[in-house]
């Protein structure tokens, strides 16, 4: 896959930006629904420098599931495999991304994946610190690595919109509890988690986060090798199978690249060994996808055969 021109890349978004009209923004987080549904953008990041950027290429978006990646990579490098999966199964879920149903039936009780709200929260609570500030710290400086941009923060009013009505958030956590999966103060761990999914950053930040996992976890901008392959490989093997909610097959087939999807509307893609991408549309599906951001990688996705399939 080489570069592309800009003029053809803008030709796609214009393509798939229609698609917006049939979603809506994420209404169960109040500070989320301000965002225009039919804004998209997209950028491209290539190993060499080479980037494309398209759309509402300036706009910002919080990271929120997209961030599941990222602690997921955090805590292996913290905590070891074994002990991230002894708490945290690795097995897709037909079942919503926010769904309590599988910890109440499954045992032991612990959540399926690292990309459910559940299993991610278990995930955030293996990050190593001693304080909220120093472990949100570090996740900030896992992604100034990957980025090589030390600007990049929180969002701190879609932080408190958040905080303020995780109820069901605060349910799994609970249940968690109980069930010894989870051994911290829960609004501390709260508290925490939403200013992780609250981390902003735009379309171009994202694809380069992609790229270092495109490239199994090594910057290329820095030179750094900024997690073990292993880590990476992991990471992206969760991306394919559970990275797109319960749409996650369908993705598969359809896209066929590890992605990671939020409710924000942002989408972090990383092909394998060529780039990462970033995609940015706020009007959702039933699902919690981005629907002009899915259109938009399928048809990216079909003109430059990205599939790994």
């Amino acid at each position: 896959m080489q570069c592309q021109s800009q003029p053809e890349l803008e030709q796609l978004v214009a393509e798939a930006r229609g698609y917006a009209r049939l979603g809506k923004a994420a209404d169960y987080i109040p500070a989320l629904q301000k965002v225009d549904p039919e804004l998209l953008s997209v950028s491209l990041f290539y190993p060499d420098g080479c980037h494309f950027t398209a759309g509402d290429g300036n706009q910002k978006l919080t990271l929120q599931s997209i961030s599941k990646v990222i602690t997921l990579a955090l805590a292996i490098m913290d905590r070891g495999a074994e002990y991230v999966f002894e708490r945290v199964g690795q097995e897709p879920t037909g079942d919503p991304f926010n769904s309590i149903a599988k910890l109440e039936t499954i045992n032991p009780s612990k959540p399926l994946n690292p990309m459910i709200n559940a299993g991610a929260l278990a995930i955030t609570s293996m990050i190593k610190g001693n304080s909220i500030k120093e472990r949100l710290d570090r996740i900030l400086d896992f992604i100034h690595d990957l980025t090589g941009n030390s600007a990049v923060s929180y969002n701190a009013e879609v932080a408190s919109s958040e905080f303020e009505t995780s109820h069901l958030n605060r349910a799994l956590c609970y249940f968690m509890k109980q069930s010894k999966v989870i051994n911290e103060d829960v609004e501390e761990l709260m508290e925490l988690y939403s200013k992780q999914c609250s981390i902003e950053m735009d379309c171009l930040a994202l694809a380069e986060m992609g790229c270092v996992f495109a490239m199994d976890g090594f910057n290329t901008e820095t030179e750094k090798q900024v997690m073990p392959r292993d880590v990476a490989r992991i990471c992206k093997t969760f991306m394919i199978t559970c990275g797109m909610y319960n749409a996650s097959g369908e993705f598969a087939i359809n896209v066929g690249i590890p992605a990671k999807s939020g409710v924000s509307g942002g989408i972090m893609a990383a092909v394998p060994g060529k780039c990462g991408i970033g995609v940015f549309g706020a009007a959702l599906d039933e699902k919690g996808n981005s629907l002009a951001g899915l259109k938009l990688l399928e048809m990216m996705s079909r003109k430059y055969s990205l599939s790994m399939f």
